[in-house]
């Protein structure tokens, strides 16, 4: 970046010497060589030293959230108030805090940011303020925003073992960042932590593994006798990301007397998945074989008659349907 181009991104400030109640007021331009870079400007004489903030500090969380924190001048008074303007990169313009953090003297000490994007460029941070109705000196900052990001943990941490050939599969997804998509910029940590066991006199052993890449790990020491727990952090691989460490993943605890934790966890979840559901269908029938009403079904006149039956109700009603003859017999008396 040219000396004109710094010029022109910080409009506060112009190149001159001036004389004003006997006081002399400069302006000091410092041309940056890093990428992040910070610079302290006096408008008025010696007894401005020392008024400028300190230990500016920013810090992306959560993807979307900045936090910009200060200390207050070393001569600064009471009455001593700053406030800080930002810009996301040169074709913006400043724009003030909304959300300032103050100390018990009502001075400002930092600032809260929602909604923060970072994109591949580095954003400028000016914090100026007045003592007594003067100017004091302004600090400025610059810096890449992806630098100072706290990667959040890794997602979906899954553990998969098999007690035949003592293994067990990690599984995660990578930091949800707002920036980097590709799975590749990121490489991992991980901690295995063998749970202590009074019972057996076993203690607390870890096993780390760093500079993991990929999404998945295969752990090849699995006892299903012993509890294990492992968590993940990630930090940049050759990309945009924050070199730092991010934060660690929720412990994921496997194995004998494993404890539920906010990460998913399976071990031999299929034959628990099958069992619940014959289950599930074994109570279903029972409920239904109580509870439905019987259906009281016709009888059948037909059940249980043979043809004999028949042919003897056949010869009964022809018998009781035969007119009957009547002979009147008249005897003759001689």
């Amino acid at each position: 970046m040219s000396g004109s181009e710094e010029l022109n991104e910080i409009t506060l400030l112009k190149h001159k010497k001036i004389c004003h109640q006997g006081k002399f007021t400069a302006s000091v331009l410092f041309m940056p060589r890093y990428p992040n870079w910070h610079r302290k400007t006096s408008f008025q004489g010696e007894d401005m030293n020392g008024t400028a903030i300190e230990n500016f500090v920013c810090v992306i969380f959560n993807v979307s959230f900045m936090n910009c924190t200060w200390h207050v001048g070393r001569t600064a008074s009471g009455d001593t108030q700053y406030f800080l303007y930002w810009k996301n990169s040169k074709k913006e313009n400043f724009t003030g805090c909304q959300n300032y953090i103050k100390d018990n003297h009502g001075r400002h000490t930092g600032c809260r940011f929602q909604n923060v994007t970072i994109e591949n460029k580095r954003a400028h941070f000016l914090v100026n303020g007045s003592k007594s109705g003067q100017n004091i000196q302004t600090y400025e900052k610059m810096i890449f925003l992806y630098e100072i990001e706290k990667l959040t943990p890794p997602l979906n941490v899954t553990v998969s073992c098999t007690e035949v050939s003592h293994i067990c599969e990690i599984r995660w997804q990578p930091p949800h960042t707002s920036h980097v998509k590709r799975h590749a910029c990121f490489k991992y940590e991980l901690v295995i932590e063998n749970k202590a066991d009074p019972n057996k006199n076993i203690k607390t052993t870890s096993k780390m593994e760093r500079n993991v890449t990929g999404n998945s790990y295969i752990f090849e020491s699995f006892s299903a006798e012993k509890r294990y727990s492992i968590k993940i952090r990630a930090t940049d691989n050759s990309c945009l990301v924050s070199p730092s460490w991010g934060e660690w993943s929720t412990p994921v605890e496997f194995g004998k007397g494993q404890l539920t934790s906010a990460s998913s966890y399976t071990l031999f979840v299929i034959p628990v998945l099958v069992a619940s559901l014959v289950l599930f269908l074994c109570t279903v029938r029972i409920y239904l074989k109580i509870t439905s009403a019987k259906v009281p079904q016709p009888r059948n006149p037909f059940h249980g008659r043979s043809s004999m039956d028949f042919q003897i109700e056949y010869k009964n009603i022809l018998i009781k349907d035969e007119p009957e003859d009547i002979i009147t017999v008249i005897e003759e008396v001689a």
